[in-house]
């Protein structure tokens, strides 16, 4: 059960009621993240994130935010994504009202002082370079690049370095000034909770006289016309390589988003599924291996990564790519799609135990679809899905000049890797 208030000059209230624990979490989504850039400025929607731990006017310093939420004993943190920010507390019910005010005060009066801006400069090129550091999570920004080219969807969240360098105090204040709107934010508060208290909260921390013209969009994705497999290596001294094979795919409202989901489960979204059977049981290729449906508003992915060794990798590439063509061919088992099934739920069953991730579930949905389906809703189409379409889904996916792949390593451009993307399906 839950319920949504649009408040008159307040923000999209979501309040998700559950008994039997003693946590509350408060989640923010702002509408704000890095694909509502031009390229002049990526980076500014996590740069201000990290900004908007600084001070304020009332707690002027990062130590004063993080000492007082640590005495309540609270989790507490922020993330950027390329479509949204977002802000989060989890604590006691009894620290609630406290807690709605420091997360309001963060997100409405921050100071952005100049001198923890050029500080802060130096702390997200070195956050850069960790990322660039670690191939396992590299890959997927790499994949992006390769998939979307040089358009939002395709820059790394964090921004270049050279970004980083160049974005100035202004460009912060610019941004924040144009999309922090009350009108973009969603707040959703899970736990125990009893609904009216929580609306005359919400009325006293977030409901003031700010714009109320709705923030700027962002650019709709076209997509690229592929004529043949798109590669792009990255070149490392490492004994494994990185790679990141996948396609374009569905968006958050697309009809068939929930039959690729079970079609990436069958494949490689658990130790008995297909990929990891033949690449990694079988074959011993590969010690991780994983398939990923991922939907933004307007369109979507599916990947498939894994870490092998380099003089491997031709041979792993060709197995993934025989399991595709087999499952375009022969599509599933019924017992395979009655797995994939029961697997969705028992996840879903057990992440949405904790409060952020019932949090997410509603928060995320509201903010970008402005629809939201319950997990039961959710399990009832999941059901009715059947074996044709999932054929039908995989046809219409993994398709040859689709095809994009991403590998970071000590592995170069060869006829024999050319031959085999241009062939493999």
């Amino acid at each position: 059960m839950y319920f949504i208030d649009k408040l008159s000059h307040g923000p999209t209230l979501i309040t998700v009621p559950v008994k039997n624990t003693q946590a509350v979490t408060i989640l923010v989504f702002v509408k704000a993240g890095s694909r509502y850039e031009d390229k002049r400025i990526n980076g500014v929607a996590h740069f201000i994130e990290h900004m908007m731990f600084k001070g304020t006017k009332k707690r002027p310093a990062n130590l004063l935010i993080a000492r007082e939420l640590d005495a309540l004993g609270a989790e507490y943190n922020a993330f950027t994504a390329k479509d949204i920010t977002a802000y989060w507390i989890k604590l006691d019910k009894r620290f609630l009202s406290l807690g709605l005010e420091i997360i309001s005060d963060i997100l409405f009066h921050s100071l952005f002082d100049p001198k923890e801006f050029t500080r802060e400069k130096g702390v997200i090129i070195e956050e850069i370079k960790m990322y660039e550091d670690n191939p396992l999570i590299y890959i997927d920004n790499l994949f992006e690049q390769t998939l979307y080219g040089n358009c939002p969807l395709g820059r790394l969240i964090s921004g270049e370095i050279k970004n980083i360098e160049n974005l100035t105090h202004r460009d912060l204040l610019n941004f924040k000034e144009r999309h922090y709107l009350l009108s973009n934010m969603t707040v959703i508060i899970a736990g125990q909770i009893y609904r009216p208290k929580i609306k005359k909260m919400i009325n006293q921390y977030f409901c003031r006289s700010l714009k109320a013209n709705h923030g700027l969009s962002f650019k709709k994705y076209i997509s690229r016309r592929q004529k043949s497999p798109n590669l792009k290596i990255l070149s490392k001294p490492s004994q494994q390589i990185q790679l990141a094979l996948g396609f374009p795919a569905y968006s958050y409202t697309h009809r068939d988003l929930e039959t690729l989901n079970l079609l990436s489960i069958i494949l490689g979204g658990n130790m008995s599924s297909r990929l990891f059977t033949e690449v990694r049981v079988k074959r011993g290729l590969a010690y991780s291996i994983r398939t990923e449906s991922t939907a933004y508003q307007d369109t979507g992915n599916f990947v498939v990564t894994a870490g092998v060794d380099a003089k491997n990798a031709i041979e792993a590439i060709q197995v993934i790519l025989n399991e595709l063509k087999k499952i375009k061919k022969e599509g599933v088992t019924a017992e395979e799609l009655k797995r994939a099934k029961t697997f969705f739920e028992g996840k879903l069953s057990l992440n949405l135990e904790d409060s952020a991730n019932l949090a997410a579930w509603y928060g995320r949905q509201q903010a970008l679809i402005g629809k939201i389906l319950t997990p039961a809703n959710k399990i009832k189409q999941i059901q009715k899905i059947n074996l044709r379409a999932v054929k039908r889904v995989a046809n219409d996916i993994f398709q040859y000049q689709k095809l994009n792949l991403a590998i970071i390593g000590a592995l170069k451009k060869s006829s024999r890797l050319l031959s085999l993307l241009n062939n493999g399906l």
